[in-house]
Formats: structure tokens, C-alpha cells, sequence
């Protein structure tokens, strides 16, 4: 069944996808780099993780990487201005105010609606769906949507359980209000969340619960490596069909899966389990890491550098996160020039 004729995409105004951009830091660590402070080597972090090297922030700040990362995405789009930004965030610059403001004004866009969204490595997604609702209900006519996250900065730099896997960045897409039918129109969304695995993955202090640290280490991500990764692969794969079987689309009509990047593994295994070819995987998590909340658009943006995504693609999109939250999409992606 083709995208235009499938029942969720019939009848409404959509979200197309007009421009894409990114950011990620000028410093690089790599394995070696880490294999120096902690115990761990280059061999034993690449077959756990796919991961060779990931990016640091350093003195930059969350809002700094999505400012670029908005721009380029702007730029992209030809666009100066946009209705609303939504920020997909779970690191954001401070407790409170909302990050996505500052943002906004940073880029020229004051006085549009701005705020953050906190779905940790699913934070992307669920902003698209955000934006994309705001558009079809024609509260918005063009959305800024970014994912940045600053992870390193609550990772205890000398558990190698967790600061090989996470690096820094931002990425960003901008969706204007178009047709179903169109290139890039987002399609049926499928979003889930079951707080009973909070403890899966989590920073202990920050919060009202625990405002400040006592212990040095609550300051960090806790992860149950293993429980997170059968839970990704399970939940990716079944949010994946929803979201195919709401789109009207056989699996065998899909040309790319843009998974969260967390782990190579992970991305294999929801591909083996949805039938698809390896081939059909797009990744970069050997270069940048787990970006958290900027994975997905980075992952994209180097999928079109690449020329692993090309016009006419259909491409699923989805991601897993703490919380624990998932959900995904599909579109068929669209002639754009990154910027």
C-alpha cells in the first residue's frame, strides 16, 4: 500500500521534513584515550559497543550545541524564521528555566513558542511528535525540532561501563505543514513508556527527590547494561511493526532503519528481528557515540552525507530511552541539503 493511501496518513494536514543540520564538538576521545585511564581496551569497548571514538563538549554547554545545530538546519531549510522549537532534551543547561527559550533567542527567534521535551534517547522522537501535532492541528505552520544532550557530563568519567558508550552533540531537523503525500511527510507515530524500569537507567541526584548529592557517585548515570539492552532490542522491534502496520507498509518495502544509536549490537539485532537486511541499517555510532537525545537527527544527517539515504527511501525511525520510554515513525525521505 502506498504512502498516500494508507489510513494513517489519510485525511490531515502533515509534517513534512524541509531541512537538516548538526553539531558535534571539535574534541575527539578515543579508545585509546580511555583505555589509558580505566580498565578497558579499544578491542573490548569496538565488539561490545561498535564504538571507536565519541566527541566532548567540554566548556560548551547544551544550548550552545543546539544553537549551531539550529542553525545549520535553518540554513537548510532556507528558513530565517519558524513558528515554534522544541527542544529534546535530558541535559539541559539549567534545572529551570527550560533550555529551549534560550535557544530560540540565540537563533533570532524570540517571541515564539519554545520548550523542552525529556524523553532521555527517545527525546527525538517524541519531540517530532510533537511538532508534527502541533502542526496538524495548524497551531504551528514550521517547527524547529533539536535533540542535544551534554552527556558527558553526568557520566562518571571512570566507569567503563558508561563513559565508553556516551558522546556529546546536537542535531536538528525543521518541519513545515504540507501534504500526506509529500516526500518527507511524517507518518503514524508510536510512542510507549513504562516508568516501573525507571531504575534501569538513571541519575539519582538532581531532582527534587534528591537535590543534592551526598554521595559523589549519585551525581552519575546508573545503568543495568544488560536488562537496557533486551529491553531496546524487544521494544524498538515491536514499535517498529506498529508503526509499519499503522503506515500501511510491508517490511520488505522499507529501504532504511535509523535507530537510536546506543549500541551496534542493538541496531543489528532490531534489524534481524524485523527481517531486515544489514545493509538497510543506517549508523554512525562508531564515530560520535550515544548522543542521547542528538542521535537520531545525527544519525540521519550522516546517512544523506553518506549517501546511505536517498530521495524516495522509505525509512523507519525509532528509539529507546530511559524513563523507560520508545516510540518510532516512518516518511519517505525527501531531497534536502543538510546544512
Amino acid at each position: 500500500m502506498r504512502t498516500q493511501d494508507a489510513p494513517g496518513f489519510a485525511g490531515r494536514r502533515a509534517a513534512v521534513l524541509c531541512g537538516l543540520g548538526g553539531y558535534l564538538p571539535s574534541r575527539v576521545l578515543d579508545n585509546a584515550e580511555l583505555s589509558g585511564r580505566m580498565d578497558t581496551s579499544d578491542e573490548w569497548i569496538r565488539t561490545r559497543t561498535g564504538i571507536a571514538e565519541r566527541r566532548i563538549a567540554d566548556d560548551m554547554s547544551t544550548v550552545d550545541m543546539a544553537v549551531e545545530a539550529g542553525r545549520a538546519a535553518l540554513n537548510s531549510a532556507g528558513l530565517d524564521r519558524v513558528d515554534a522549537l522544541v527542544l529534546a532534551t535530558s541535559t539541559p543547561d539549567y534545572v529551570c528555566p527550560a533550555s529551549a527559550p534560550q535557544v530560540a533567542a540565540a537563533l533570532g527567534l524570540s517571541g515564539i513558542a519554545a520548550f523542552d521535551v525529556n524523553a532521555v534517547c527517545s527525546g527525538f522522537v517524541y519531540a517530532l511528535a510533537t511538532a508534527a501535532g502541533m502542526i496538524s492541528a495548524g497551531i504551528s505552520g514550521s517547527v524547529l525540532v533539536v535533540g542535544a544532550d551534554k552527556f558527558s557530563a553526568v557520566v562518571d568519567p571512570g566507569d567503563r561501563g558508561t563513559a565508553p558508550i556516551f558522546g556529546d552533540g546536537a542535531g536538528a531537523i525543521v518541519l513545515r505543514a504540507g501534504a500526506p503525500a509529500e516526500d518527507g511527510a511524517l507518518g503514524p507515530f508510536d510512542l510507549h513508556s513504562e516508568g516501573e524500569g525507571t531504575d534501569l537507567l538513571y541519575v539519582p541526584a538532581g531532582g527534587v527527590r534528591q537535590r543534592f548529592a551526598a554521595e559523589e557517585q549519585d551525581n552519575f548515570l546508573v545503568m543495568q547494561g544488560q536488562k537496557v539492552f533486551r529491553q531496546a532490542c524487544a521494544r524498538m522491534a515491536e514499535s517498529s511493526r506498529a508503526v509499519l502496520d499503522r503506515a500501511g507498509w510491508d517490511v520488505a518495502e522499507v529501504d532504511r532503519f535509523v535507530g537510536h544509536q546506543a549500541n551496534i549490537r542493538i541496531l543489528d539485532a532490531v534489524a534481524k528481528k524485523l527481517g531486515l537486511p544489514a545493509e538497510a541499517v543506517v549508523a554512525n555510532i562508531g564515530t560520535v557515540g550515544n548522543t542521547v537525545a542528538a542521535s537520531v537527527p545525527l544519525a540521519l544527517l550522516d546517512g544523506v552525507k553518506e549517501g546511505h539515504l536517498v530521495p524516495g527511501h522509505r525509512v523507519v525511525v525509532s528509539a529507546f530511552g530511559a524513563g523507560l520510554t520508545w516510540g518510532s515513525t516512518v516518511l519517505r525521505w525527501p531531497e534536502v541539503t543538510p546544512g
